[in-house]
């Protein structure tokens, strides 16, 4: 309540007071007006529904009472009119030893805040991840920067990586996790129309097929042939199919699907690309936080979260 200026703390506290005796005195006048018991005002509804005038009764009058004079006794003691600080000097808050309204509650909490961050950030990620209260500064960060593509679950959705499983583009060790949170990363899946429709329809089935999942046997046998001596596919998913975390190309002899696993959207990948102009999607783009957080703790918190989540 100190920030308001001594006129402008007048007039509140004028207003507050005044509406609580205004109150008060209207109550005293209604236990003052004279009634009629069992005559009804005039006003009638639904035919016959009719509005007596009759007076409160007493205990709920007194019930009213009861909240005027609290209100003015709760007035007087904490802060609430204007500028006056309450008899008592209560705060919401006490920071560094001192008590009452001398102490800035949102100061006081950065302070805090603050401290607990210079302890974290000399601190070895791993550490951070068996810290049970480091993870829970950890999952607030994560709630607050990383939950709207990831999911409060950290389980991902179409075009943004499940965290909580074992499966890593860039890979899963701590240093690796802080890279791609400070520094971002940019996924790119190259396109490849120039092969016509049949041929990337037979490496959509032949992916299918390294995946154990549902396929044309046929398509899949000419789509190896294609994957291995006609498609450039093996430059980056290397002649095993198992990606490379150096360049953030899937394993694509896994069963995890970072786009959807049906026939027509591996066709899509193949064919158009992801985050390239004309391509199906542009949602794998991992910003860098390094730059706006500023902080090297932060940065360490949200590491070592991601880190503890398939732990």
């Amino acid at each position: 309540m100190n920030d308001f200026s001594p006129i402008v703390g007048i007039l509140i506290a004028a207003v507050v007071v005044i509406g609580i005796v205004g109150c008060a005195v209207f109550l005293w006048s209604q236990d003052s007006a004279h009634y009629t018991i069992g005559k009804t005002t005039g006003h009638a509804w639904d035919e016959n529904l009719e509005e007596y005038n009759n007076p409160l009764p007493k205990w709920w009058s007194w019930l009213f009472y009861i909240t005027v004079v609290f209100s003015l006794v709760y007035l007087a003691l904490f802060p609430g009119l204007g500028s006056f600080k309450g008899m008592l000097g209560w705060c919401s808050q006490s920071y560094g030893g001192r008590t009452g309204c001398q102490a800035d509650q949102y100061a006081g909490e950065v302070k805090q805040a603050e401290s607990l961050l210079k302890d974290y950030a000399p601190q070895d990620i791993r550490a951070l991840a068996a810290n049970p209260k480091a993870m829970e500064t950890g999952r607030r960060l994560f709630m607050t920067y990383c939950m709207q593509c990831h999911g409060s679950n950290a389980k991902g959705s179409a075009g943004f990586p499940n965290l909580t499983d074992s499966d890593w583009l860039y890979g899963g060790e701590p240093e690796t996790i802080l890279e791609s949170i400070t520094n971002g990363r940019q996924g790119v899946m190259t396109a490849n129309d120039y092969l016509g429709d049949d041929k990337i329809k037979a490496l959509a089935n032949y992916v299918l097929s390294v995946s154990r999942r549902p396929h044309d046997n046929q398509l899949a046998q000419r789509g190896r042939d294609l994957y291995i001596e006609e498609a450039i596919c093996r430059t980056c998913h290397g002649d095993d199919m198992r990606g490379n975390k150096m360049l953030g190309a899937p394993n694509l002899t896994d069963d995890v699907w970072l786009y959807g696993s049906s026939e027509q959207e591996i066709v899509d990948g193949i064919k158009f690309g992801r985050n390239l102009p004309g391509g199906k999607s542009t949602s794998n783009r991992m910003p860098a936080w390094g730059g706006f957080l500023k902080d090297e703790a932060k940065l360490k918190l949200l590491a070592a979260y991601v880190y503890s989540l398939n732990r």
